[in-house]
């Protein structure tokens, strides 16, 4: 046998075990369980150490076996949340194009999502529910029905930080603004973790501004202040963030709502009422309240 033939041998071969792989793919990617799995024993038949077939089995076990009977209680959707974070989404991230593993995986939270519908919220399983499933779905409106469900959610860390991401999806930025507001006051450490998640290019311009530029102490609860120091900053937000509920026992909420009230009374010249509207910003918090006077230019004692 001539080397060339040994050469053509060999690249039959290696498009052979290509050939196999992308027979597994193809009716994976069209969810077609059937189809995949005659493949994937092809694959396995001729290649049995493959480095694919963990991950492609995975996802094949993952197309036979959905289960769309409803949840009997919480520790049976965190038992399916972590098979399918911990094995489905990375076999998915193994072998499919990185373009179609949301695609893919998306039906499978959906499935997730409608099984956990009877659940109730509770607080000491607060990710157990159906909404943050839909969110990782891609259904956002479906979301937000999810969370109205849960009795006074505005007032509850877990459900307002998922309908503020489902209002971000829905109806974007500028509509979002009230309930970022609550959110920074209520639980300033999930709205730090949500910024990240919804990659608003302006709204983490203004996050790296505030982490340089507010004078706090570093720790994540200056995030209750950045509504109100967004007012220094932003000016033009005032109507919008005034539609955020207050929340008396909030400095920091009661501070965002003073700054609405300052910025109205400098629109109407009302000196003589501007003066003691400063001195209780002052008091909530001097640093915030030099940043706001440094704005103005304005010299005090």
């Amino acid at each position: 046998m001539t080397m060339q033939s040994v050469q053509q041998l060999d690249i039959f071969a290696d498009s052979r075990d290509v050939m196999l792989r992308n027979d597994v793919l193809e009716p994976l990617q069209r969810r077609d369980a059937t189809a995949a799995q005659m493949a994937l024993e092809r694959l396995a038949g001729d290649y049995p150490d493959d480095d694919t077939l963990p991950a492609m089995t995975v996802l094949v076990r993952e197309l036979e076996g959905g289960s769309t009977a409803p949840f009997a209680d919480h520790a049976a959707l965190v038992i399916a949340r972590r098979h399918l974070e911990d094995e489905v989404l990375p076999a998915t991230q193994r072998v499919l194009p990185a373009q179609a593993v949301q695609s893919w995986i998306a039906p499978c939270w959906r499935s997730l999502a409608q099984r956990a519908a009877p659940l109730t919220f509770h607080g000491s399983s607060a990710d157990s529910h159906a909404a943050p499933l839909w969110l990782l779905a891609g259904d956002a409106a479906a979301a937000c029905a999810a969370v109205e469900g849960i009795e006074s959610w505005w007032r509850i860390p877990a459900p307002l930080a998922w309908m503020t991401e489902a209002r971000y999806r829905t109806c974007g930025l500028d509509a979002t603004w009230p309930l970022l507001a609550e959110l920074a006051w209520l639980a300033p450490g999930r709205f730090a973790a949500l910024l990240p998640v919804l990659w608003d290019a302006s709204l983490d311009a203004l996050r790296r501004r505030f982490d340089a530029d507010f004078p706090g102490t570093g720790a994540v609860d200056d995030y209750a202040w950045f509504p109100a120091w967004l007012l220094v900053v932003k000016p033009a937000l005032a109507e919008r963030l005034s539609e955020a509920r207050v929340q008396h026992g909030e400095p920091a909420s009661r501070a965002t709502a003073l700054l609405g009230e300052i910025l109205r009374r400098e629109h109407e010249g009302d000196q003589h009422e501007l003066l003691g509207l400063r001195q209780t910003l002052s008091h909530l918090h001097p640093g915030l309240f030099d940043t706001y006077m440094a704005t103005r230019k304005v010299q005090h004692r």
